[in-house]
């Protein structure tokens, strides 16, 4: 069984790790390694991504995407959702990688 815990928190990537192919596409490369409360958080495989997209802010009829999604197996902290965000919102304009959830194993008695 497993517990699905809401997180919300920015994330730091490690830049170094990126993976340029998806940059090359047009999408953010997403690192193979974040630190998360001070601790380093290393994905070791990609389960799935896809982009939730919105309106053209302008009144034009394009969509544009607003966040690019990866569900990810982590070293440490088993399954975990990452987001994307393609315009930084809020007081810190800098935070664009979000931990959104991580899901546990749990052990049953």
């Amino acid at each position: 069984m497993t517990d699905n815990i809401f997180v919300s928190e920015a994330i730091e990537p490690v830049t170094s790790t990126a993976d340029t192919s998806r940059m090359a596409a047009g999408g953010p490369g997403l690192p193979s390694a974040f630190v998360w409360r001070g601790q380093v958080l290393e994905v070791v495989a990609l389960h799935n991504s896809w982009r939730e997209t919105g309106p053209c802010p302008h009144g034009g009829g394009e969509q544009y995407a607003r966040k690019h999604w990866f569900e990810v197996q982590t070293a440490s902290h088993g399954r975990a959702r990452i987001y994307f965000e393609r315009q930084a919102r809020g007081k810190s304009r800098t935070r664009r990688w979000w931990l959104f959830s991580v899901e546990h194993d749990r052990q049953v008695s």
